[in-house]
């Protein structure tokens, strides 16, 4: 992932604006550490930190057009920029990076080219001929970006909330599947697929042409020229990637610049569920896996850098960040620039457990797509800015546009949980890729019930977190939260020691505004928590507040806080276990 920062139509277009614009870009360095650019054209600024993964020799930004009077900074891969490139015989291109298309496109076909993209992608373009400008950004908003608003009439755009935070009156998320055009003064939405107006879809469901959909999702995020790999947690999303990929590995130009056999990532602590199944899978599979465990305190020492980095207050989404975080840098040290990972399955299929509760189907297919809308605010955010952090890049396949169009429309009567007939939650997803004749996992993998990320790396890492706050955090100040924080409140003592870290680095209003709120059980949104009375009272987004769902889930009788030297370490038939946290200290198993 790169960084992008652009300010267009600024009052100030001297030296000085130009170091301090330079000044707020070396804030996303961390994103592209590869090489940073700047263009400057009038009262106009765009800025580029470069993560280099295709034609990193020649692919630096800002980019341009053949006689340079268009220009583009972008964050994202465009995965089919080769047959984009054969719809502009006329265009001459000056490099090999899949991002080239963009300014080619827009002097072909004007505004309107951004459908015609398929990838992950933030931009910011300039045609310099009037001084007008596109913003855009992907469909479901894999690749976060910013946009505020100066005194002085600007427009700032930012990959992240840091680059712009000190300089604008107001600022907010830039909306996925939107274009801003300085032309037509304002937003517009240049993705509308059926799906997104809720309407109950009645394809019935075909094993076969879901697997296609899938595997060529993955296929065409194997364009890379740097070294790859998958993250794999042994769960059914990350692991059914991590197969596609290996299967398909030795075909691509990839398998034959790096070598046939996957690298595979796993991070836990020690004897966590994750270790355990992702080990399993990687031995099945052949991958080089590697292995890295974290102790409680080692996630607690980073939840600073993890709220600065990935700028929210959320609770699920730093439980879920910490872990990511630690082993993007893991990763990174070994000189690996890619990753592929299982995020949005549980938002199209409703994997997430509490949805063994949906009423109906129509309220199923609802909540899906309430879950999708809002994946830029959760889980992107989190990929997207937990491996950025270190320079390191997270494609996600299953939110490949084609392949969400094809799944969003089956019939989602086929996606409930029907315990009679033996349908567990994404059953339709373990079926299609069920095959006997060439299996692409073991039985128990495909049929493992979910387990959210942020419990599958240790049962005890969530419970050492709250144990963690209740020592940062009184009764005393949790009385007065809500004249503190009157947006968003927090409602237990984890979420309000994450709120101080949160308003310590972004004091601003607007910063608040970006962070999302309301009652969650096991993920849900809030409107699912009317499908039962009983959660109501045990709200936590963990997956173990599933009562009656998941296998292991909190037992509601057992009292709250534990000190943070006695956090659990597993629940075994309802009864949390304790031990001392004295774990080893980070080991690395290839």
């Amino acid at each position: 992932m790169c960084g992008i920062l652009a300010v267009l139509g600024c009052s100030d277009d001297s030296q000085a604006k130009r170091v301090r614009v330079l000044e707020l870009s070396r804030r996303l360095k961390h994103r592209g550490p590869d090489w940073s650019g700047m263009y400057q054209h009038g009262d106009c600024f765009l800025s580029h930190q470069r993560l280099a993964i295709v034609d990193p020799a020649s692919g630096d930004q800002p980019l341009y057009n053949e006689d340079k009077a268009i220009v583009v900074t972008v964050n994202g891969e465009i995965y089919n920029h080769e047959d984009l490139r054969k719809r502009l015989p006329n265009h001459r291109f000056r490099t090999g990076s899949d991002c080239d298309v963009i300014a080619h496109l827009y002097e072909e076909f004007g505004e309107d080219f951004v459908d015609m993209l398929d990838g992950m992608f933030s931009f910011v373009l300039l045609d310099t001929r009037d001084n007008s400008f596109i913003v855009a950004r992907d469909a479901i908003g894999i690749t976060s970006l910013y946009i505020g608003w100066g005194l002085d009439g600007s427009i700032w755009i930012a990959s992240e909330m840091k680059g712009l935070n000190d300089d604008c009156e107001h600022f907010e998320y830039f909306p996925p599947d939107h274009l801003y055009s300085s032309k037509q003064g304002g937003f517009r939405r240049w993705y509308n697929p059926k799906w997104m107006s809720e309407t109950i879809p009645s394809t019935p469901f075909d094993p076969l042409v879901l697997r296609r959909a899938f595997e060529n999702a993955v296929i065409k995020r194997l364009m890379t020229d740097v070294p790859f790999g998958v993250l794999l947690s042994g769960g059914l999303d990350s692991s059914l990637v991590a197969s596609i990929t290996a299967r398909h590995l030795t075909e691509t130009k990839a398998g034959k610049q790096w070598g046939p056999q996957l690298h595979s990532f796993c991070v836990g602590l020690e004897g966590s569920p994750d270790l355990k199944a992702a080990r399993e899978v990687a031995d099945y599979l052949g991958t080089i896996h590697h292995e890295f465990h974290f102790t409680v305190q080692d996630g607690i020492d980073a939840i600073e850098d993890v709220i600065y980095h990935v700028e929210t207050y959320d609770v699920t989404t730093i439980r879920a960040s910490t872990p990511m975080f630690l082993l993007s840098r893991k990763i990174k040290s070994l000189g690996v620039k890619m990753v592929i990972s299982g995020e949005g399955s549980d938002e199209i299929f409703g994997g997430y457990l509490y949805f063994h509760k949906a009423p109906n189907k129509e309220e199923f297919h609802r909540e899906t797509c309430r879950k999708i809308n809002a994946l830029h605010q959760y889980d992107c955010l989190r990929a997207n800015k937990s491996t950025s952090a270190w320079g390191l890049e997270a494609r996600v396949p299953f939110l490949d546009k084609e392949f969400i169009n094809v799944a969003m429309d089956i019939d989602p009567e086929w996606k409930m949980i029907d315990k009679s007939q033996g349908r567990i939650e994404k059953w339709i997803l373990r079926k299609a890729f069920d095959d006997e004749e060439h299996p692409y996992l073991p039985k128990h993998i495909l049929y493992r019930q979910k387990e959210q990320f942020s419990d599958g790396v240790g049962y005890s890492w969530i419970d050492g977190l709250k144990a963690h706050a209740a020592e940062n955090v009184t009764d005393k100040m949790m009385l007065q939260a809500e004249h503190i924080y009157p947006h968003n409140t927090p409602t237990s003592k984890e979420a309000y020691y994450y709120r101080m870290i949160f308003e310590r680095f972004f004091p601003q209003n607007s910063a608040t505004l970006t962070v999302p709120g309301g009652a969650s059980i096991a993920c849900s949104t809030a409107k699912a928590i009317e499908w039962d009375s009983n959660w109501s009272n045990n709200l936590d987004p963990s997956g173990r507040a599933a009562l009656g769902v998941h296998n292991l889930a909190y037992d509601p009788k057992l009292p709250g806080p534990i000190p943070v030297s006695k956090a659990p370490t597993k629940i075994m038939n309802g009864v949390q276990r304790m031990v001392e946290l004295d774990v080893p200290s980070v080991a690395i198993q290839t």
